[in-house]
């Protein structure tokens, strides 16, 4: 029997190799560079330490600090080296979870009767950086359940013991750094001097496993970098996010507010912020009109059994808000019962039955702006970005088999219209599929399932859409396509949505009459360019820092009078532009005129109009435009003028 493997490397080239070799002998026999910066090693598609043997043919990759898992992996080992730093500074404390996250990690901490002070942290950093520096070996071993919880039993960690509880014997390793050992599949990076510059960046309190029964722990967040100069940008980044922070800037724009009154993550939109959200919608109502939508509302509620037939129920019953009684009548109890809309979907489906259909009717396109309540936990709650209130740019579009590819390309065509006119132009989709190893999860046969995929891989492909393909990634009940976009900051967010659905039409038992005179089920496309108003509002602010496209300002000029004196000439102004549509309001305060180009500016106004005696004498404006200062003297018409070419600019230059 050969002692030899053989090894394809990402470019498809085999080399072979003794049988126990490591990520990190492959990167050796690459180039020592290359062994230098190796983090961890993607074995047949799972991500693997780089120094654990590998026993068979593998396809791998070699993973650095430019690779999104090789990050994983180095902010993982972090929350190891910061739980370590811990246990040395605070002897006796007990830990649950310590993952990575999008941007950094963070550990769950039990700190008993103590309460964790802000100004502690640098005293923490300082103690993960001597750790890092011992440059300790990350070392997995393969326990028993029975040797797990003795030795978790003995330390006197019940978070563990409940983590092992739910584990199988066989399964359950342990890694080890230094003096510190915990409970964890890994990976983890080669040894703890990889990790060069450390900030722990905030303290926050985390229910036990999301459980508001459960007691509340102490949750670290921190982010480490291989070089402090990255730590540096980063925090420079962060600075910036903090100054277009939407809260911030929604709440000194006046665009919406919350209260608790009203109730937690209950967004109320204050005049300017509706204006904003006003032309949102209509600038894809529009659009839609063109490609051929047909607008329709739905209730904010239904009936419970509707949810039950669409499976929502089942699904997400337990974690919505909970049923509505309706009220007795005189004689005999209410046996109704009714949610908060979750999903307008099930609605959609309601109104394609409302009549027959046939072949011919098809693809037929129902949109609405429909707001869904969905209960989130209050730690969860997070300004616009997570609410329990929200509104969707919902549409269904439902239609043959054999369209699903054309409806697929025509509500990409959209979207992108809708990324280029708002500025979204770096962004990614990820084409979601089945995993071909477990069908059973997925409701559908084989052939349109095949057909689904396939079309939605080529009208990616016909688009040329940069796409990344996640296998297991679908949703039960089709394949889809999701946008990721980035911000000004680099940041991502998943905005656009397109999803295919074979289970409700069936659930729904949805039917046309086809070619053949015979009944079919319709496939249904889900799609939400903008995905929910809120969140789309919260990153459009943050992705342009509140100045928004000249078309979508809710208050596009402030007319500012040097004194009271020139008060009829300011009115005289701005009747004359609220007259051709153009929005924004005049400042009467009794304050310098300094002072109010510095308020204007705060409220990110694209253009300030400064009337005094000379501007009132000559029937002329002065004009400063938002962030550049001084554009000169203008008569009204020139400025309308003026202005309506910038309003066509700011769209058509997209």
């Amino acid at each position: 029997m050969s002692n030899k493997i053989k090894i394809t490397l990402p470019d498809g080239s085999i080399k072979e190799f003794d049988k126990g070799v490591t990520g990190h002998d492959i990167a050796m026999s690459i180039s020592e560079g290359l062994a230098r910066n190796v983090l961890s090693t993607k074995v047949n598609g799972q991500v693997w330490d780089s120094s654990r043997p590998i026993n068979e043919d593998a396809h791998i990759q070699l993973l650095t600090w430019n690779d999104p898992e090789g990050q994983n992996t180095f902010w993982h080992s972090s929350a190891h080296l910061l739980a370590e730093a811990l246990e040395e500074l605070y002897p006796g404390i007990k830990f649950g979870i310590g993952p990575p996250i999008a941007n950094g990690f963070y550990y769950d901490v039990d700190f008993g009767d103590k309460e964790l002070q802000g100004e502690e942290l640098e005293k923490i950093e300082q103690k993960m950086l001597e750790l890092a520096r011992q440059k300790n070996e990350f070392q997995r071993s393969e326990i028993s359940k029975k040797d797990a919880f003795d030795y978790y039993q003995k330390k006197g960690d019940e978070y563990k013991l409940e983590l092992i509880d739910g584990l199988n014997d066989g399964e359950i390793t342990f890694y080890q750094q230094g003096n510190f050992t915990d409970l964890c599949r890994g990976p983890h990076i080669p040894h703890t001097g990889y990790i060069k510059a450390v900030k722990l960046l905030n303290i926050a309190g985390a229910y036990w496993r999301g459980d508001e029964n459960r007691k509340q722990l102490t949750r670290i967040y921190g982010i480490t970098f291989p070089k402090q100069k990255e730590l540096k940008e980063y925090l420079e980044l962060l600075e910036e996010a903090k100054k277009r922070d939407h809260r911030k800037l929604g709440k000194e724009m006046e665009l919406f507010a919350f209260s608790e009154k009203v109730g937690l993550g209950l967004p109320l939109w204050l005049p300017k912020g509706t204006m904003l959200r006003d032309r949102l919608e209509n600038f894809l109502k529009k659009a839609q009109v063109k490609a051929g939508y047909q607008p329709v509302i739905t209730p904010h509620i239904g009936n419970k059994e509707l949810y039950i037939t669409s499976g929502h129920y089942e699904k997400y019953g337990k974690d919505s808000f909970q049923p509505i009684a309706a009220p007795s009548d005189d004689d005999s109890k209410s046996d109704e019962e009714y949610l908060l809309k979750p999903m307008n979907c099930p609605h959609h489906c309601e109104i394609y039955k409302t009549k027959p259909r046939s072949y011919k009717d098809l693809p037929l396109r129902l949109a609405e702006f429909g707001t869904v309540y969905r209960y989130e936990q209050s730690g969860e709650l997070h300004g616009l970005t997570r609410v329990r209130s929200f509104t969707q740019d919902d549409a269904h579009i439902f239609c043959r088999p054999d369209q699903v590819k054309e409806e697929f390309i025509k509500v990409i065509d959209l979207v992108l219209f809708v990324f280029n006119s708002l500025g979204f132009e770096d962004f990614v989709t990820q084409v979601s599929l089945r995993d071909p190893d477990n069908k059973q999860k997925y409701i559908g046969g084989d052939e349109v399932w095949d057909k689904a995929e396939k079309a939605i891989i080529e009208a990616a492909e016909e688009k040329g859409l940069n796409t990344v393909i996640e296998l297991g990634e679908a949703a039960f009940y089709g394949p889809k396509l999701d946008f990721m976009v980035k911000d000004a900051l680099g940041r991502s967010w998943q905005l656009g949505t397109i999803q295919v659905d074979y289970n409700l039409p069936e659930r729904f038992k949805l039917e046309y009459v086809g070619a053949d005179n015979s009944k079919h089920r319709p496939v249904m496309i889900h799609r939400a360019p903008f995905g929910s108003m809120e969140r789309f509002v919260a990153v459009l602010i943050e992705h342009c820092a509140g100045n928004f496209p000249l078309w979508l300002s809710p208050e596009q000029v402030a007319v500012l009078p040097i004194s009271e004196k020139y008060a009829g000439y300011a009115n005289k102004v701005y009747n004359e532009l609220e007259s051709n549509d153009i929005t924004g309001f005049i400042d009467h305060r009794d304050e310098k005129i300094g002072r109010k180009i510095r308020d204007a500016e705060i409220k990110k106004i694209p253009y300030m109009l400064i009337v005094g005696e000379q501007e009132a004498a000559d029937g002329k404006v002065s004009i400063r435009k938002h962030g550049e200062g001084d554009v000169g003297n203008m008569s009204l018409e020139d400025f309308k003028s003026f202005f309506n070419q910038k309003v066509t600019d700011s769209i058509e230059n997209k």
